[in-house]
């Protein structure tokens, strides 16, 4: 693995372990693991016990002097695990301490005179053991021992869906096997199929489906191992609901863009006056998505509403209460909470959920748990169309709540924007303070 100097330390290579995901297991001196009952406080912070240094690990060491004592061991660290990125920070050992030193194992990883480190560049769902020591002229303190598993787990059949949406025809697209390698991301969700002339579905309303630039981003995705999700729709343009004169003519175009891409999930993104707010063509497009479930039942069904901070609206209602009348299948209800008036984003962001999840289980009598899992948040990256903001750490918390609650997708638009500029609404950045691809890096960590 390539080095990276980090200003704090260097960074080299890092050995693989096989622990479960997302996880940070305290080791005991001996190398169980620690069994001590823990909060859940305690649990994003353990207390890793002290594990006497392996000889056969250490290099040789001046001996102890009388008046200088070794370091004590370093507090816990606290760490912040994402697909490919953790965050160590330790508290300042007792005694004389010269810095600080991180190992995997016998490698060192990186050494300092702070108390954090960041180490980038590692592979999605992998595990790792990390151990943090103080040293000083006479020689290291006894390890602080870490087990931990990063992010961005493949989703297998069941599992949650971390995707971003990516638009070819706006915004700077980014390579996308780049972004990939960068943040861990596995699923892109390709915007928008819309009419290319009457019920014919095209790229932006334009672009062929076969030989374009969007085939072969899509080709270029599952080579890397990733997979697509198609949405259809969106806020402009002129969309197929309209166009199209009957339900079994909108399943036929949906159709033909599953034929020609094989996507995991088809995502119907229904959010203005021409489709959400007009009966007919809601009914329209929930026949034809019957019928598309019928006829491809390997393929997920995805509606991406607007809501309110309370919940969908008497739209968005009608939407949930006619696919349960209808009988149409629906795999995943999501919401975009933003374009709302919102002023706090994470506060405004759970209650539009929690709206969407009582909606659920009135409509179609489900359990809290079988909600959230039908359930989907799809947010803004950085300033809003109406300037509202949502950080970084604004969406990690909306991140964490949702994998807390066992939400079955979390996406945000787009990964076009996923890059830092001064505060502003523009296609090819977010407005905020952020590092390139962070918004993808914290959605993969889903």
């Amino acid at each position: 693995m390539r080095r990276v100097d980090l200003g704090i330390g260097v960074v080299a290579g890092i050995v693989a372990g096989g622990i479960g995901a997302g996880t940070v297991v305290a080791l005991t001196a001996d190398g169980r693991e620690d069994k001590e009952p823990r909060s859940a406080a305690a649990s994003q912070t353990p207390e890793a016990t002290e594990a006497e240094p392996f000889a056969a690990e250490q290099p040789a060491l001046p001996k102890q002097s009388k008046k200088t004592r070794l370091p004590a061991v370093p507090a816990v660290p606290v760490t912040d695990i994402d697909a490919s990125t953790v965050a160590l920070r330790w508290g300042s050992s007792g005694g004389n301490v010269t810095g600080y030193r991180v190992y995997d194992g016998t490698k060192l990883l990186a050494a300092g005179n702070g108390n954090k480190l960041e180490i980038k560049g590692l592979k999605a769902c992998r595990s790792y053991r990390l151990e943090v020591v103080a040293f000083n002229a006479q020689g290291e303190s006894k390890r602080r021992t870490l087990q931990l598993k990063t992010r961005g787990c493949t989703p297998s059949a069941g599992n949650p869906t971390a995707t971003a949406y990516l638009h070819l025809g706006w915004g700077r697209p980014p390579e996308v096997k780049t972004v990939m390698r960068e943040t861990g991301i596995r699923s892109f969700t390709m915007a928008f199929v819309l009419s290319g002339g009457g019920c014919d579905p095209a790229w932006d309303g334009s672009r062929p489906l076969r030989g374009g630039v969007d085939a072969r981003t899509i080709a270029d995705i599952k080579e890397a191992g990733g997979s697509v999700q198609i949405s259809f729709g969106g806020w402009s343009g002129r969309k197929l609901g309209p166009a199209c004169s009957s339900p079994e003519e909108y399943a036929a175009a949906v159709q033909k863009v599953i034929d020609a891409h094989g996507p995991a999930a088809v995502d119907f993104d229904m959010e203005n006056d021409d489709e959400l707010k007009d009966a007919a063509v809601q009914d329209r497009i929930l026949r034809g998505l019957k019928i598309v479930k019928r006829d491809n039942p390997g393929i997920k069904v995805v509606i991406t509403m607007s809501t309110g901070k309370d919940g969908p609206d008497t739209w968005g209602l009608r939407l949930i209460r006619q696919a349960k009348a209808l009988g149409v299948d629906v795999d995943n209800y999501t919401i975009m909470p933003f374009n709302f008036n919102g002023s706090d984003l994470y506060a405004d962001t759970v209650g539009a959920a929690e709206g969407l999840k009582r909606a659920l289980t009135s409509t179609w009598g489900w359990s809290d748990r079988t909600a959230y899992s039908r359930m989907g948040i799809s947010g803004m990256n950085g300033h809003s169309d109406q300037k509202e903001v949502t950080t970084p750490a604004t969406w990690k918390a909306i991140r964490d709540w949702s994998s807390a609650r066992g939400l079955g997708r979390l996406a945000f638009w787009s990964v076009n924007r996923d890059r830092p500029c001064p505060g502003d609404v523009v296609s090819t950045c977010s407005g905020v303070d952020q590092t390139p691809w962070q918004f993808t890096r914290i959605t993969a960590g889903f």
